[in-house]
């Protein structure tokens, strides 16, 4: 199965761009694929084996679901691996071009429900809104 493939470069160090990737008072604030959408609220258990659940809802109320899963490998600073509750796996890969900036990686498996182009769409939308998240924070 073709997996879907996003890169971004992020003008700040790893170790922020991973603090701010990983920790739920962060998330909730940029996990969004576009300004219709909300992140009500997020929950991590951020170790191997521990579980995360992000609510995302529509701001008119009409729609919302849980992002869930269980992190699978977690090597700090570098690495994230977790299955979504439906099964599917999602790598994320942190790599230090230099003292101040980083490359974030994801490779994730798409779902049989949607398309893939829409996938990849979304998918990048939320890294490109953490992006400006990172570098305006």
């Amino acid at each position: 199965m073709e997996t879907i493939k996003i890169d971004i470069i992020i003008l700040a160090p790893a170790s922020k761009v991973w603090e701010l990737y990983t920790q739920s008072h962060h998330i909730s604030k940029w996990n969004v694929v576009d300004n219709r959408w909300r992140c009500t609220s997020s929950h991590i258990d951020f170790k191997e084996g521990g579980t995360f659940k992000n609510t995302m809802a529509l701001k008119d109320g009409s729609y919302s679901f849980d992002y869930a899963g269980v992190f699978e490998k977690i090597i700090p600073n570098e690495e994230i691996i977790y299955r979504t509750k439906d099964g599917r796996v999602v790598k994320v890969g942190f790599e230090t071009i230099d003292a101040t900036t980083t490359k974030i990686t994801q490779d994730i498996e798409p779902d049989k429900l949607n398309s893939f182009e829409s996938q990849r769409q979304e998918y990048y939308n939320i890294l490109n809104n953490f992006h400006k998240y990172v570098e305006n924070h």
